[in-house]
């Protein structure tokens, strides 16, 4: 795993051990950041379920002016931060050990707002819906920003109140939703 463009490009970043986590591969992660790349630069950008950090690390290195990650697993969290050094976006970077749904809830408390988000829950799990549903709630999207799913084919279409799908992207086993405001 490496980050593809920008100022880290080709440095290989770490990624946890074990099978809770599923990296982005990167030709995905390719494809997704030749489709959003002219919205990133100086974009506030939101990794959800980060895992290694890697589509976060990626919008940095592209030119996002910030980036929050979040996961619950203390090893992902451990991996994060080190690739985060790795790339020397410290500055630029804000790291949450939490529950998704309580770091979005603490997130709206500190009244944070993003141009991207991208989450990337495990598949079939049933946390995709109740995590869109949340940054709904707190209307966590700038008006003109967009989030990015990442979901297992076969999980079902999303249907939400405030936000409508504009693009599907299918690969394989893998498919990349795109929602922005209605």
């Amino acid at each position: 795993m490496r980050v593809i463009s920008g100022s880290a490009r080709g440095l290989k970043l770490k990624s946890p051990e074990g099978l809770n986590t599923r990296p982005t591969a990167d030709r995905i992660k390719e494809s997704l950041f030749n489709i959003i790349s002219p919205y990133i630069y100086d974009s506030t950008f939101l990794d959800l379920f980060s895992g290694s950090g890697a589509i976060g690390i990626e919008a940095l290195s592209r030119g996002a002016k910030e980036a929050s990650f979040v996961d619950f697993d203390i090893n992902s969290i451990n991996i994060i931060k080190t690739n985060i050094s790795l790339a020397k976006f410290e500055q630029k970077s804000t790291i949450y050990n939490l529950n998704v749904l309580d770091a979005i809830d603490k997130l709206s408390t500190e009244n944070k707002k993003f141009d991207i988000i991208f989450l990337d829950p495990p598949y079939n799990k049933g946390l995709l819906l109740p995590t869109l549903k949340k940054i709904e709630e707190h209307k966590m999207l700038k008006d003109d920003g967009f989030i990015i799913c990442e979901q297992h084919i076969d999980e079902p279409k999303i249907e939400l109140e405030t936000l409508y799908v504009y693009r599907t992207k299918e690969y394989k086993i893998t498919k990349i939703v795109f929602l922005e405001n209605k």
